[in-house]
């Protein structure tokens, strides 16, 4: 079958949400939205401000646009909640459907399917708001909300007194939280687009964590991509973070974010199936050092859910 092209459609690049990542996400979309229009391709900003289907529906409705440009950052952009309503009104989108958007969303629900899939991944435990710790842990741990993005509300907890306090920051976002080992080693990163791993980065923060503020600060953090890795070491980060994808059943494009042993043996920390598209956005930087500039990455993003439109 002849793929359709850019050149006759609407775009409608879906921003902002109710997520405490609307900043981000109307970052995301900006960005993506002005790649779009500097190839003359018909787009229209739509800011996403409810959750209430009815209104949503009408506000995509009155717009008449062939397809959306999801970037919506964490819950309801991400969950697979947008995802549904757009499916209902027959409206193609980019990024994964409603159910394997959930499944990455919930760090939970996507630890134990890599678990089931034979992907390695860092040991972890479920505390519920309200309930006690009745295992013991090794430090240091890493405290994370299990249904958040952006690294919000995570620590690292280095020691046993300051436990309490990481999870009180979690349960302020969430009533589960994830404890998980702490892998020491390396912080990577690989991007998926059309199926096929792009370049893996390597993230230095300054300090710390890989945080919120390390993310988005123009010079808390060195990037390097492609990663100076063993070249068996590379393809096997590579061939993990395609597996990992798959795992979940996502589509078109993700990011998954894997954490390298010293012993070189790498562990998937999480898949994001809606990655960041700020000038300091790691699947960019990612596509970038595999020779796929922003404007070309984002226009494949596009029409591949013009021609995986059923």
């Amino acid at each position: 079958m002849e793929k359709m092209s850019l050149a006759n459609i609407r775009v409608g690049v879906l921003g902002g949400g109710v997520s405490s990542e609307r900043e981000i996400s109307l970052l995301s979309a900006q960005g993506a939205l002005n790649a779009l229009k500097t190839r003359e391709i018909n787009t229209v900003f739509i800011d996403i401000p409810t959750r209430e289907e009815k209104e949503i529906k009408e506000i995509l409705s009155a717009y008449g646009v062939d397809i959306a440009f999801v970037a919506m950052h964490g819950e309801f952009g991400e969950d697979g909640g947008i995802q549904k309503i757009l499916e209902d009104l027959g409206i193609s989108y980019t990024g994964s459907g409603p159910e394997a958007s959930f499944l990455a969303m919930d760090k939970i629900a996507s630890k134990k399917t890599f678990i089931e899939k034979g992907i390695p991944t860092a040991s972890f435990c479920v505390l519920r708001k309200g309930e006690k710790l009745s295992i013991d842990i090794s430090y240091p741990v890493v405290v994370k909300p299990h249904f958040a993005g952006s690294s919000i509300g995570i620590s690292i907890v280095k020691q046993k007194e300051d436990l309490a306090q990481a999870l009180d920051k979690a349960f302020t976002l969430q009533d589960a939280v994830i404890l998980e080992d702490y892998i020491a080693g390396r912080e990577l990163t690989v991007g998926v687009l059309e199926e096929r791993p792009l370049a893996v980065v390597e993230i230095i923060p300054r300090q710390g964590y890989y945080d919120f503020n390390a993310k988005y600060s123009d010079s808390a953090t060195q990037f390097i991509a492609p990663a100076q890795l063993p070249c068996e070491t590379y393809c096997k980060v590579q061939e993990l973070g395609l597996a990992a994808h798959k795992a979940l059943g996502c589509r078109h494009f993700a990011r998954v974010d894997i954490r390298l042993r010293a012993d070189n043996i790498p562990y998937v920390l999480e898949v994001n199936s809606i990655p960041g598209l700020t000038s300091h956005s790691l699947l960019p930087l990612s596509a970038k050092a595999s020779g796929i500039d922003f404007g070309e990455l984002i226009a494949k993003m596009t029409t591949l859910a013009l021609n995986g439109k059923k």
